[in-house]
């Protein structure tokens, strides 16, 4: 089967290298170089640099221009797969192919439509969350599906819940094809009635609150990233929590106090103590809790949500 696919993130690469082992991918269509850490340096997408390594024709664009259509045209493919590419596709792309265009969604639909449904299943306290393969329509994420596979979520950072779906979609993406092309393939059209919607994180939402429950504040620390990380205020100093765990001994600080123990520093929550793992001071690097704790000169006192 010829293939083109599009995508962007590390979330898409597994996808693409699945069906570079399985069929022809005639075309990559990926975002642009962009600055995508810290440094002021042009990035390619990890897309584009597995389609290198892979020896597949990329092409990169961020909006469907005439060129864009034209090299899709030319590819010839029998459908196109997308995996978060990042690009609002026009209704001549969605059926430009004989057997349509299908994406991998991260999310069990008609849960969490929209961009950020990894983490609003960690912020919600989900427990299961997982991929869907649909159909793209004109609304965010409407489509019918096709097939769906799960996986747990508690415990489970953004980053690890990422990379273990980027595999689970991969795999189902590749097993629905077959069925495209016979025709047996058999859609469900999403219930509305259960519809929720994944709205981008905004930063605040990740920062840590000592009203909040102990579990809500883990779960802040679960869904943080480098874009919108969980930060709070120890001792007048702020931080980004990099990790942490719930507190399971009995000397829990009061909500909006801290208690240093030995290398320990516990966070009082409204209903617990959230032990704080792996910190990154402002200004320094990510370090354990307890090498900075023992910088932390006061034994107790109070910490707060950024303002």
């Amino acid at each position: 089967m010829r293939v083109v696919f599009m995508g962007t993130p590390a979330f898409s690469v597994p996808s693409l290298r699945k069906l570079a082992a399985a069929h022809e991918v005639a075309l990559v269509l990926t975002r642009p170089d962009a600055v995508r850490s810290r440094g002021k340096k042009l990035e390619p997408s990890p897309v584009k640099v597995a389609a290198l390594e892979l020896g597949l024709p990329v092409m990169e664009a961020k909006r469907m221009t005439p060129e864009v259509l034209d090299a899709l045209r030319a590819a010839d493919a029998d459908v196109f797969c997308v995996a978060a590419y990042g690009c609002i596709l026009p209704d001549e792309v969605l059926t430009m192919a004989p057997l349509g265009c299908v994406n991998v969604h991260a999310s069990l639909l008609p849960r969490w439509r929209g961009a950020a449904p990894i983490q609003r299943s960690i912020l919600a306290g989900d427990d299961a969350t997982g991929v869907s393969i649909m159909r793209i329509g004109h609304g965010v994420d409407t489509g019918a599906y096709c097939a769906q596979a799960s996986c747990s979520v508690p415990g489970k950072t953004a980053d690890e819940l990422t990379s273990e779906l980027a595999e689970l979609g991969g795999d189902l993406l590749v097993s629905v094809l077959p069925s495209l092309a016979d025709g047996t393939v058999q859609w469900t059209e999403q219930d509305e009635s259960l519809v929720t919607h994944a709205a981008k994180i905004e930063k605040s939402e990740l920062w840590l609150d000592p009203e909040a429950s102990v579990l809500d504040n883990l779960r802040r620390v679960l869904a943080s990233s480098d874009a919108a990380p969980a930060r709070c205020s120890v001792a007048g100093k702020p931080l980004r929590v990099l990790a942490a765990a719930v507190h399971e001994g009995c000397d829990v600080p009061a909500a909006g106090g801290f208690a240093k123990s030995g290398k320990q520093v516990v966070l009082g929550c409204s209903n617990g103590g959230l032990q704080l793992v792996q910190v990154k001071p402002d200004g320094k690097r990510a370090m354990d809790a307890s090498a900075w704790a023992a910088g932390l000169q006061a034994k107790n006192g109070v910490w707060e949500k950024l303002s």
